[in-house]
This record gives structure tokens, sequence and C-alpha cells, in this order.
């Protein structure tokens, strides 16, 4: 499964020595499994767009489980499929058939865009990647893959080899040749003057020039928005400019919407759909959302693709009926209300109203996103110099409040605001209140430190 979102810049144990539940964990969990906040909480149930934690205090809920619970908490319809599929059968592995698996698979497959799409069903977005770079690099004959900088794609060997965030990698060794392309942060580096229009140019001479020094690619693996790189992304139309010198050569595109997927960016339901002048990926990834909190994910690719595998291959827990049965329930329930539509217009509220509190303070450098995934970069105030220590205290204060966000980005000094789709404009409203409260919170923090 996808690593734990606190990541680089998490606030070190200043504290007392940890107690209880905490000290327990400290005990048999890895050091790495990095908990937020100084003093980590334990969440004990939840409902629509709110959590409680074990002191019975209650949190508004604008990270939903690393993006995961996509409708909302203690979805009914997601409930009882659960509970009904489990009274029934819990496991059966994919060497039967199972009726949940392919409903399922037929409706992502109608819904991807990809033509003779074939879809395959994984535990995690880590392994739908895994699989997709299994795929593109059986297909093509070619170990060599192209990603983009910034980018994080699992915590898998193979996913962490195509990761372009250093704070990610723990290992330098990969079982890929993985060639790192710019285009995916449109604020920094070295086309962050440009217009649009030039900064595509430049970061497709920039693709075209590394491909002049290498030869038989198998992909392009590229998040449509950049998750834990903090909600980042290119110019629409980016995408599309690629994909033409790709399929000159070759190259597939594999598309991660493990994070950008089921309408969450509001103006699109996949995240590619804002580069389509190429029309679909070759293939496509999904995790988080559609299982609202269950284990699903999976890759869709056409049908060439995803048949170029020639040894047998399997799942044990791909494709589970009890998480199919909660996917089509969920899925149901995200197309029957529209959320999509909510998304985009609550999150365009939700996004106008932080514009207005950060307009003038010094430690937000920009707030950026679409639909309800919004990404807010903090710096030390009067610089560009990325702040985790600013975002730590951000988070902090947000919880203190009752709010629940998450960082990410360059050394974890962006936050990271995602909540269920089903938002509402109360909710909203007093989320983008809290947020202000614990921006100036923090800016005060900082500029007194």
């Amino acid at each position: 499964m996808r690593a734990p979102e606190a990541g680089p810049g998490a606030q070190p144990d200043t504290g007392p020595a940890p107690t209880g539940l905490h000290a327990r964990h400290r005990a048999v969990l890895p050091d790495w499994l990095t908990l937020l906040y100084e003093r980590p909480i334990e969440l004990t149930h939840g409902e629509g767009r709110h959590v409680w934690d074990a002191d019975g205090n209650r949190y508004l809920d604008f990270f939903g489980g690393i993006l995961t619970t996509m409708t909302a908490h203690a979805l009914p319809e997601v409930a009882k499929a659960v509970a009904e599929q489990a009274g029934r059968i819990l496991h059966t592995s994919t060497l039967y058939l199972s009726r949940p698996m392919v409903d399922l698979a037929e409706r992502i497959a109608a819904l991807s865009g990809i033509p003779d799409a074939r879809v395959f069903f994984t535990t995690s977005g880590t392994e739908a990647n895994d699989t997709a770079l299994l795929l593109a690099t059986v297909y093509r004959r070619s170990n060599q893959i192209l990603a983009m900088r910034n980018s994080y794609h699992g915590r898998s060997f193979s996913a962490i080899g195509v990761t372009g965030n250093a704070g990610w990698s723990p290992t330098g060794l990969s079982p890929l040749q993985t060639l790192y392309v710019h285009g995916g942060v449109r604020t920094r580096g070295p086309y962050a003057g440009l217009s649009d229009a030039a900064y595509i140019d430049a970061c497709v001479a920039d693709l075209e020039d590394l491909l002049g020094q290498t030869a038989g690619v198998a992909a392009l693996i590229a998040e449509p928005v950049q998750g834990v790189g903090g909600f980042t992304s290119p110019p629409d139309g980016l995408y599309a400019a690629f994909r033409e010198v790709l399929d000159r050569h070759g190259i597939l595109w594999i598309a991660d919407e493990v994070q950008t997927g089921w309408g969450r960016t509001g103006d699109h339901f996949w995240g590619w759909q804002a580069h389509a002048g190429n029309g679909p990926p070759d293939l496509l990834t999904f995790a988080k959302g559609i299982g609202n909190g269950m284990s699903v994910g999976g890759v869709v690719a056409r049908a060439e693709v995803m048949n170029c595998l020639g040894a047998n291959s399997i799942s044990t827990f791909g494709g589970s009926p009890v998480t199919m049965a909660a996917a089509l329930a969920n899925l149901d329930h995200l197309l029957a209300h529209d959320l999509q539509g909510n998304a985009r217009r609550v999150g365009g509220l939700l996004i106008e109203r932080l514009r207005a509190a950060c307009a003038g303070l010094r430690v937000v450098r920009e707030v950026r996103g679409r639909g309800l995934m919004i990404g807010v970069e903090l710096v030390a105030p009067g610089t560009d110099e990325p702040s985790p220590r600013a975002a730590g205290l951000v988070v902090e204060a947000a919880r203190e409040r009752g709010l629940l966000i998450g960082k990410g980005g360059l050394s974890g000094s962006a936050l990271r605001i995602a909540p269920p789709l089903s938002l509402t404009v109360e909710e909203a409203e007093t989320g983008a209140r809290i947020l202000a409260e614990a921006l100036r919170e923090a800016e005060r923090g900082m500029t007194a430190g």
C-alpha cells in the first residue's frame, strides 16, 4: 500500500516519551512508519465528512485517509454491500469466476475511455503501478521508463524506482532504468517564468532532447496532478503534447490516476482528460477512492498490452468479492449523486475562500489545485524557501481546531486538502475558516521564532 502521508518534514519526537497505544506502536512497528502530529491520534469511527478519535474529539476530515474515503465515512450503501457479500462468501481468488469482479471491470472499462479495455484488479495503488510497469516493460521489451520530477508512484521496489521525489526514495537500486522529465511542477524550476504555451514547448523540447540520447524507452508514467508532490500540475495539454512525441517513438503512456480519478478534480472524471488531445492513455492505474476505504486498485489497458504476459499470473486478493461489492456500491453512489459536479462546485468555493484567506500572508507561496484536490505551499516568511516547519505548525493548529489535513511537496512543505467528494458548502466554509486561523497562527509562530 502507499506510504503514510507525514513523510519528509514530519515533526520529530521532542515531547515526553510516548505512552499507551503510541508506545505500543513504537515498540513493534518500523521507525519509518511516520505518524502525523506531536501527539498522534487514534481514529475510532466516522460519519459523512467527520471522524472521532479515541478521546471523543470530533474532526472535520479534509484528507479522507489519504484521498481514500472518497464519498463519505460510513456510507450506508457501501456498508450494506460489504455486509451482504461477507455473509455469502469472503474470498475466492482469481482462479474462479467472480460476478462482482466482472461487473466492476465492465463498468471501469467503459468509464476509462480506453478502447478494447481489459482490467486487472490489485489491492493498492502501489501494486497497480507495479503491474503497469511490468506490462509496459514486457510489451516494449525494455526496462527504460520515463517519469516526472517530483513524482510519487508507491512504495514497492519498482514504484520507488520511478519516484522522482527524493524524500520518498530510500534506495537508488531499481530493476528499471529511469529517466526524469521536466513538467510536473508549474511554478518552480527553470521554466517557471514562461507562459503556459512556452512552458509546454520547453518541456516538449526537453523530452525530445532526452529521447535523442536513448533508445527503446518502454513508457512514460505520470500523475496528471502530483499527489504526494503537493498537488502540483502542469498546464492543461502538456501530456497531449508529450503524447505526440511518445507516439512517434512507440512509447506507452501510463496515467497514474490513483489520486486524481473518479471526478476528484471536478472538471473531469479522470485527470488525463485535461490533456486529451491525443485520446486516452495506453494504461491507466487506479486505487484509493474507488473502494472508499476498502483495498481496491487496478490497471486498465487496451487488450494487446494487457494480454502481453507470456507466463502465468494470478491474484490471491485482487478482485476480492467483498472489495468488489464495496467498489460497485461506491461507484453507483458517486455517479447517482454527481459527486464530480459537487467537487467542481464546492471545491471552487473552497479554493476561492483559501486564496482570499491567504492573501497577504507571507508564509504562503501559492494556493493551487482543482476540484477537491487543493495544495497550499508554505515558505519561510518573506522568502521562497519551502518550509516544512510552517506546514507542521499549520497541521497541528488545524487539528487543535477540529480539522484534519495532510502534507506533501518539497520536504513536506505543502498542505494537502482533499475532503470526501460529498463535502457540503457549510463544511467547506468551516474548513476554510479553520485553515485561515491555523495559517495566521503559523505565521505568527514563524515570525516569532
